[in-house]
Formats: structure tokens, C-alpha cells, sequence
């Protein structure tokens, strides 16, 4: 089994991982995880409000219902906006890495993104009077993401080869750099905003819905089958297994997808309806990711019981990163990474347990995640906030003790062998 595991990890470190790392070293993907990522704050702020929103209390169900439309607000100029936040970190980001001015790049985007879902004019259902203009905020959300990353590689790419053109107005230097830089962006501005308006006003090309109809089945895979969950879970671990960080990796090239998911499961519960959507970022999270990547809280655990002098040791380090949800200590400190006794629990545990959380899911056996909870927070009570559900916390330490029998066995063996070799630097 080892020279199978060796043969294997070599294989994959040899042909797989390289393809994959400079996949996810592009700028348009490190622009994206850092425009998304700048969202967060935002975006859990918001998610708190519907926790409370959803307490399963009855008394305060019965009171809070009637004023959803008051005290959802937060929630809605939050999370129901994130497209349009995230469009401005995205161009701010792509910007920064081209040595561009990061907020002419990320206002650039942003109204590029306003601009794609056209204003419309607001009506009082009473009177039929005009009462201005509204803009929709049906792709605001993570619903127009991937128009939001459209129009980050639009404008950015337009600003960049103004500049590189010289197609700019430059200012003399007696001026302000903050003017300067705004006079910069006005030529390479208004051809995006020409192009933006083209297409989405005179021609009436509405990108978001037909990208959402391009994008529909390979969102159907990822949120709903047993497989669009196993693929990415697969793929972070082995590259853990060969020292690199698989969430970062195979994370930003699906984030958007998990984004949309999600925004759609946040708005039916938000709507007093049941999340649709099984695979969203937070199913990893909550229910695999039991002290971080691979399930290593309960390795963690077992190290601390482990007789080996220097495995003890480890496990004392890394316990408390552990309940936290941070796996680099046990990682490297095991190592779990590059490790081909190790790399068998830590790929199995993740399939045993999507596998079982996607059944348990798909029967209602437990609610979906419908809450972005902070990745931080202990398992069991990030799990009761994703998704307001008792039995959320069962799953997950059932979950926890899967990944406990099946460390067991190879940490023994691991064990075993760092016994032996501790053995031989006493008796030297």
C-alpha cells in the first residue's frame, strides 16, 4: 500500500500539481480571491442579522416575522449587494498587481458592474406616479459574480493598455497625484462605459442571465450531486499531501460557483423558504474541515495520547490551532503533508464524510448551510449558526469520530515508526 501511495503522490506532485499551482498563480484568480475575501467582514456582519432573524424560538419567530422587511436591511445592503462590493476589490486587486492605480481600477469596475444591471424606473403600485429610478438587486449578490469578474478583466485590461498606449490625459505635475490619477482614468473610462452601455442598453444583451444560463449545469453539478462535491474535496487534499495549500488553489477557481450557490440559499431562508443548495462553500467547511482541512482535529487528538516523544509534542502545539480550524501546525509539524502513511486517512476521511453529509442532506436529515459563520469558530457551534439546526451538531461529531477510527489505524503505524527511529537516536 505505501509503494502504491508513493508511486501515486509522486505521479501527482510530478504531472498534476504543476498545472494546477499555475493555474491558481494567475492574476484574474488571485484578483478574485482577494476582491471576495475583502468582502467578508460585510458579509458575516450581515449573516448575523439573519441568524437572529432565524432563531428557532417560537415566541420570537411569531414577533419577527411581520417585521422582516425592517430588520433584514443590514442583511440585504450586505450580503444581497456582495457582487457589487467584491466587483470594487476585485479591480482594486487586478489593478494593484499591474503597478496600476488600484482605485481608478476599482471604481472603473464597479460602474462597469452598475452599468451591466441597467437602472429601472420605480412606480407607486397606488398611483401609477413615477417615483425615480431603482437599480435591481437581483445580480447584485452572488448571483452576478461572474459578471462582476467580467467586467474586473474589462476594465482593468482597457486601463492597462491606455496606459501602456499613452492613451491617457496627463495632468502637469504641479497637480495633485489623487487628480492626476483621476484625469488618467477618464479616456480608458469612457471606453468602458461606452462598450458597457452598447451592449447592455442599445442592444439590450442582458450578460447576467445568460450567464447564469451558460453557467446553469455546472452550477446544478456543483451544488446538488454527490460528485460536484467530491471533486474539489479530492483535489484540496492531495495537494495538501504534497505541501500545498488545496483550499487556496482549488478554492479560488470555484469560489464564485459556491458564491452563487450560496446567495441563492441565503435569500430563500431569508424569504421564510428552505435553503435549495447542498454545496456551498460552508458545507466544506462545517462538516468536513473538522479543525481544518482533512479533518485533522481528531489526528490532533490522538497525538496527544501518542507515545512517541516527539508526536506528543506536536499534538500539544496543535490542539489549539485545531479547535480553531487551523491545520498548518499538524500539517507541517506531523508532517501530514508529503507523508504517505499519513495522506491515506487524510484523502479517505473528507470522501467518507462529504459522501455521508451529502445523504444526510439530500433526505433533510439536516438542514443546508444558509449562514456564512466565521471559519474559525469551533465546529459544532459554527454548525448550529450555518444553518440553525440542532441536528447540525450531531452530524458533525459523527463526522468527527469517523475521522477518528480512520486516523487511528495509520497513526499507529506512524506512531510505530517514529518509535523506532527515536529508539535509535538513544541507543546512538
Amino acid at each position: 500500500m505505501n509503494k502504491f501511495m508513493d508511486k501515486f503522490m509522486k505521479f501527482f506532485e510530478e504531472k498534476i500539481t504543476p498545472p494546477l499551482t499555475k493555474v491558481s498563480e494567475f492574476k484574474y484568480l488571485i484578483a478574485i480571491r482577494d476582491g471576495i475575501i475583502s468582502t467578508m467582514p460585510l458579509i458575516l456582519i450581515g449573516c448575523m442579522f439573519l441568524v437572529i432573524y432565524n432563531l428557532p424560538i417560537s415566541a420570537w419567530k411569531e414577533w419577527i416575522t411581520p417585521r422582516a422587511g425592517v430588520f433584514l436591511i443590514p442583511f440585504r445592503v450586505t450580503v444581497s449587494l456582495m457582487a457589487l462590493y467584491a466587483s470594487y476589490g476585485m479591480g482594486y486587486a487586478l489593478s494593484k498587481s499591474y503597478k496600476l492605480d488600484g482605485v481608478s481600477g476599482g471604481v472603473l469596475t464597479m460602474s462597469a458592474f452598475i452599468l451591466a444591471n441597467v437602472p429601472k424606473t420605480v412606480l407607486d403600485a397606488a398611483s401609477g406616479k413615477e417615483l425615480g429610478w431603482a437599480l435591481p438587486m437581483e445580480y447584485l449578490g452572488g448571483s452576478g459574480m461572474f459578471v462582476a469578474i467580467i467586467c474586473m478583466i474589462l476594465s482593468v485590461e482597457i486601463l492597462r493598455f491606455c496606459k501602456a498606449k499613452n492613451l491617457t490625459i496627463k495632468m502637469p505635475e504641479q497637480v495633485p497625484p489623487s487628480v492626476a490619477r483621476s484625469f488618467e482614468a477618464l479616456i480608458p473610462g469612457a471606453i468602458i462605459i461606452t462598450l458597457v452601455w452598447v451592449v447592455r442598453v442599445v442592444m439590450n444583451f442582458d450578460m447576467n442571465a445568460f450567464l447564469m444560463y451558460v453557467f446553469s449545469p455546472l452550477i446544478n453539478i456543483a451544488g446538488n450531486s454527490l460528485i460536484g462535491l467530491l471533486v474539489p474535496v479530492i483535489l484540496m487534499c492531495l495537494l495538501w499531501t504534497t505541501g500545498i495549500s488545496g483550499d487556496s488553489v482549488i478554492g479560488s477557481i470555484v469560489r464564485p460557483i459556491w458564491l452563487v450557490l450560496m446567495d441563492k440559499n441565503m435569500a430563500a431562508v431569508a424569504a421564510g423558504g428552505v435553503a435549495p443548495n447542498i454545496g456551498v462553500e460552508g458545507f466544506l467547511d462545517v462538516f468536513l474541515w473538522v479543525g481544518g482541512t482533512g479533518g485533522t482535529l481528531a489526528l490532533c487528538i490522538l497525538l496527544l495520547c501518542s507515545k512517541s516523544a516527539y508526536l506528543k509534542e506536536v499534538g500539544k502545539f496543535s490542539i489549539i490551532p485545531g479547535l480553531f480550524n487551523i491545520s498548518e501546525p499538524i500539517m507541517y509539524g506531523v508532517p501530514v503533508a508529503v507523508n504517505p502513511i499519513m495522506a491515506i486517512p487524510f484523502i479517505i476521511g473528507p470522501i467518507i464524510t462529504t459522501t455521508l453529509t451529502y445523504f444526510a442532506m439530500s433526505f433533510g436529515f439536516v438542514a443546508k448551510v444558509s449562514v456564512m459563520a466565521p471559519w474559525t469558530l469551533p465546529s459544532p457551534i459554527k454548525a448550529f449558526l450555518a444553518t440553525n439546526d440542532w441536528r447540525a451538531i450531531i452530524l458533525v461529531l459523527i463526522n468527527f469520530t469517523i475521522y477518528l477510527l480512520i486516523y487511528y489505524p495509520f497513526f499507529k503505524a506512524y506512531e510505530k515508526k517514529m518509535l523506532d527511529e527515536e529508539s535509535v537516536k538513544v541507543q546512538a
